[in-house]
């Protein structure tokens, strides 16, 4: 005879379970949003990879622990995790935490539910329309289609994949037997999924043409022409661009219109990777960097970068109102999309997408647009943009600090030129030893966890920092600590 206790906890008992959930939830507020938030406490708690398997006994075994033991195991997996929501975290496109999209997190992971069916999630198939609705209606469409996916570069290979499918419907019955030798194209500056999206699809790598970009790195239309003739002339059929809002490195706007005419003459599908940029048309005084949107055919957007909605939260946004979506991806499942269900079968938004599981990404948007509004959402945008302008102003007042560029966005990208360095531009080996200064310095903030900020080289460039001012609780305060750490950090090299 089965066991008739409850499985909610290991014990049996929901009274533990509730206690123990309790607990972790305190663990989280006082070590994670506390503390995790304060720029008096560390950024993370740098251990060498033996060490850290070490102190965090990783091996799972037979046995279960005692409810002291899981707890524990909770501060310390927080206690030696990078806290992303720190004030002084400025590694990566994402940062901060907004309350709002926390609770909706929270809500979310505890319901446990997927987005393919309304019968099994019906408030957030309804929610999902919404929010992409008002996304759409940012980008300038009154109508069409979208669906959250998990992560930009799957919304980057869903676009790649829809715009093949448009072209040649055969393609998703035949496979690439179907397919003359396709082309796309984007700039030297895109996201990485693109390429690894042609791999993934099929396409291979050589489809996509890499369009030369100016000294600022946007797009340049006239080499985007000049591809897509050298193309043809090769035997390859164009069929899609991918135009970059926000490029990764230099936060670069390629010029939209321009481009949109030049796929309008071609008959291409333009897809706008806005993954970055996308929350910049919350914003009347800087969206005119998306002049041009509205003429996409596709876009993606990241709402968990400068909004601070939470990893993740990632949108395709589609101007199609044909069900392209649909018809390109779906299998019809019998057992999950039964046509005969007693509502309205087309609310099942399961089969517009390669997932079958898809969790719920549109909820800590909503709560967070809720309680923010679009005006205080537009107020954060605004606030990123003038911290960065202040950043520049500041870093343009030190000795040491050279400006790759002045930035238009929120990446503001400057290389940190030591004291042994200074004056010494026409050195043969300037430029190999200042590469070296970025890693050196990298190091030594993440050892000592009192920051960390992203470097990379770039084209003919030795390494230089990229600042992302994302972080919504950020104050000029914040970008003085930023030049006076590196200051100090590199007074030796």
């Amino acid at each position: 005879m089965a066991d008739s206790k409850p499985l909610f906890s290991p014990d049996g008992d929901p009274m533990a379970a509730e206690a123990l959930l309790r607990d972790v939830f305190g663990i989280v507020v006082d070590e994670v949003i506390r503390k995790g938030t304060s720029a008096s406490e560390k950024v993370c708690e740098w251990k060498e990879p033996e060490e850290l398997r070490r102190l965090l006994d990783l091996e799972l075994r037979s046995e279960g622990e005692a409810a002291e033991q899981i707890l524990a195991r909770c501060r310390e997996v927080i206690h030696y995790s990078v806290k992303t929501c720190h004030p002084h975290f400025f590694n990566q496109l994402f940062s901060g935490l907004d309350p709002h999209a926390l609770a909706g997190r929270i809500v979310t992971e505890s319901l446990n539910t997927s987005q393919y069916t309304y019968e099994i999630a019906p408030v957030f198939v309804l929610m999902e329309e919404e929010v992409l609705k008002k996304l759409r209606s940012l980008v300038g469409w009154s109508s069409g289609d979208g669906v959250f996916c998990p992560g930009g570069s799957i919304s980057n290979m869903y676009a790649v994949n829809l715009a093949r499918y448009q072209r040649y419907p055969d393609c998703k019955q035949r496979g690439l037997r179907a397919l003359p030798p396709l082309a796309l194209f984007a700039s030297k500056e895109c996201h990485y999924s693109i390429k690894k999206g042609a791999a993934f699809l099929g396409l291979g790598t050589d489809s996509v043409r890499v369009v030369k970009t100016d000294e600022r790195g946007k797009m340049i239309p006239e080499d985007l022409e000049r591809q897509i003739s050298l193309a043809e002339a090769e035997g390859a059929v164009p069929f899609l661009v991918s135009a970059t809002s926000g490029t990764t490195v230099l936060g670069a706007f390629d010029p939209l219109e321009a481009i949109a005419d030049v796929c309008q003459h071609h008959g291409l599908w333009l897809h706008v990777d806005a993954a970055w940029g996308g929350s910049v048309l919350l914003s009347q005084t800087h969206r005119h960097l998306l002049d041009g949107i509205q003429r996409a055919d596709s876009v993606a957007w990241n709402p968990h970068k400068l909004l601070t909605a939470g990893l993740q939260c990632s949108a395709l946004l589609l101007r199609d109102t044909s069900n392209l979506l649909r018809r390109c991806h779906g299998s019809q499942a019998s057992y999950l999309f039964q046509q005969d269900k007693f509502y309205d079968v087309a609310l099942d938004t399961g089969d517009k997408v390669v997932q079958c599981g898809r969790r719920v990404d549109c909820l800590k948007l909503w709560l967070m647009w809720k309680a923010q509004g679009g005006q205080g959402l537009e107020r954060r945008v605004d606030q990123a943009f003038a911290l960065a302008w202040y950043l520049v102003e500041e870093l343009k007042k030190r000795e040491g600090f050279e400006l790759i560029m002045e930035p238009e966005f929120v990446n503001v990208c400057f290389w940190f030129v030591p004291p042994s360095l200074r004056g010494k531009q026409e050195s043969p080996d300037y430029s190999e030893r200042l590469a070296k200064v970025a890693p050196v310095l990298k190091e030594r903030m993440v050892k000592e966890g009192s920051m960390m900020i992203g470097y990379q080289p770039h084209g003919t460039r030795g390494n230089f920092f990229r600042m992302v001012v994302a972080n919504p609780a950020l104050t000029r305060a914040d970008m003085d600590f930023l030049l006076n750490e590196l200051e100090r950090l590199g007074q030796d090299l």
